[in-house]
């Protein structure tokens, strides 16, 4: 069968469709209501995000990754997909190092040993402006309160964070305030909310509400965030475990202010989709 072919990816439970824009050029123009209907669990494939890898648009890069939310709307930062990503771009090249171009940068990833694969999100961004939040206000606690959650920490790593640390990140109902958060007027581009408790010592449980898609298995970029945090609040070090839904990432907060993740990749199958899907008869 003639269609656009597509691998179904996840890193920890946070799934992907993964296309190849290099290959197949209709996936390009992908709008916002065809990458929804290909997200949705019950009438299409069914994910997190969908990817588009791209030619690179920086001589430094090896290829671009657009990143599409569950709802379609657009992102400049994944952590677990820019995972994913870089080992698609290790098998091809056959090399151990690549580097990611993203709307949010260029990210350099190793694969390591043991099949997992480290990434440099770039540095933790701490300014309210950066973040963005609606005004000044320190990030390290940020005025917000809904229900049991107060006292925010914000960190953009490519993307909008607001942490919360609680006694116990089992008993938050995430289904319930996860989306207040989001699109609370403090966060003019809506956030990832992430509420979390120390496990031991460096040792974080976190959980995610991400902006656009509900509640999800992993978020490499809210690992990441929840390890800037906790080390803000002089909780943790700078370098810890956090355990999410899926399994564990490792986060390095990196003398530079440079964030380092690491955790595994998995392919589950590939596939191939209808051309009239992307409005190709």
């Amino acid at each position: 069968m003639n269609g656009i072919s597509f691998t179904k990816m996840h890193g920890l439970g946070n799934d992907f469709v993964v296309f190849d824009g290099r290959r197949d050029s209709v996936v390009l123009d992908m709008d916002d209501a065809t990458a929804a209907r290909i997200a949705d669990r019950k009438t299409g494939v069914g994910c997190d995000q969908l990817i588009v890898i791209e030619p690179s648009r920086d001589d430094d890069a090896d290829a671009f990754m657009r990143i599409r939310n569950n709802d379609g709307s657009e992102v400049a930062a994944c952590g677990n997909a820019t995972r994913c990503v870089a080992d698609v771009l290790m098998g091809e090249l056959n090399r151990r190092d690549v580097t990611v171009q993203t709307v949010a940068g260029l990210l350099e990833a190793r694969g390591l040993a043991d099949g997992q694969v480290a990434v440099d999100m770039g540095p933790a961004w701490l300014d309210w402006r950066e973040i963005p939040l609606l005004k000044a206000v320190d990030t390290n606690h940020i005025p917000v309160s809904v229900g049991p959650l107060s006292d925010a920490v914000g960190v953009s790593v490519g993307n909008p964070h607001a942490v919360f640390f609680v006694d116990d990140a089992e008993s938050i109902d995430l289904e319930k305030y996860g989306p207040v958060l989001e699109h609370h007027d403090m966060f003019p581009e809506r956030a990832n909310i992430e509420v979390c408790h120390l496990m031991a010592e460096n040792r974080i449980r976190m959980r995610v509400w991400e902006r656009g898609v509900g509640i999800t298995r992993a978020c490499g970029t809210g690992a990441c965030a929840v390890g800037v945090a906790a080390a803000r609040r002089g909780l943790t070090g700078r370098t810890v475990e956090v355990v999410l839904d899926g399994g564990v990432l490792g986060i390095e907060w990196l003398a530079d202010d440079h964030v380092l993740m690491t955790g595994p990749v998995a392919t589950s199958f590939s596939g191939i989709l209808h051309p009239s899907l992307f409005g190709v008869h």
